[in-house]
């Protein structure tokens, strides 16, 4: 699956917004990738996952991990076509961890997976948590990376497809100075401010 191939299943889906958005790094963006619109087709989600396994067909991944909420589906869907194990992570007290007795065994070469990466701050924690508890991330993977590649999540990584989407602190934001209301989309309400 080629980049061009993935930003048109976004664009069908209406799941490449313009706009004014408050992403969930608490940074400001005129461009949203809401992932879900896109993998809320199960056939979609499969291609995609697909094509990010690809990737890692000859590493003899034993474990996918995805960061709640937004790296579910696609974690899945890269652990099916792995053949692997799907586990994930979650907030706990502002901190990402294992629960709902989620274990990794020593040594397990872990994959972790992310719909979207802007400052891979999300997939960081998910690496400290698992290698905390002893498994051997190999890599990272996310459908979208927003960073320009810029993004250092603690290990090796790769994206279906990397832009260069600005993405700045509200203090800068040139939106917000022209009084323009914000939007934050996503897995959580979203609420104009």
């Amino acid at each position: 699956m080629q980049p061009e191939n993935v930003i048109e299943r976004f664009k069908e889906t209406g799941a490449l917004l313009e706009g004014h958005f408050i992403l969930t790094s608490g940074l400001h963006s005129p461009i949203y990738l809401q992932c879900a619109l896109v993998l809320q087709y199960p056939s979609a989600a499969e291609e995609i996952g697909r094509a990010i396994a690809v990737h890692f067909n000859d590493q003899k991944i034993q474990l996918v991990v995805s960061p709640a909420i937004g790296g579910l589906i696609i974690g899945h869907e890269v652990a099916r076509a792995l053949g692997t194990r799907f586990i994930w992570t979650e907030r706990e007290h502002g901190e990402m961890r294992l629960r709902r007795g989620f274990s990794v065994t020593p040594a397990e070469r872990t994959l972790v997976v992310e719909d979207v990466v802007t400052t891979g701050g999300s997939t960081r924690e998910t690496i400290r948590a698992l290698r905390d508890a002893g498994a051997n991330v190999i890599a990272a993977a996310s459908i979208i990376d927003r960073s320009s590649g810029a993004a250092d999540v603690g290990a090796p990584r790769i994206a279906l497809v990397t832009l260069s989407v600005p993405s700045v602190e509200p203090a800068n934001c040139e939106a917000c100075k022209r009084g323009e209301p914000a939007i934050k989309p996503g897995s959580r309400k979203a609420t104009k401010t």
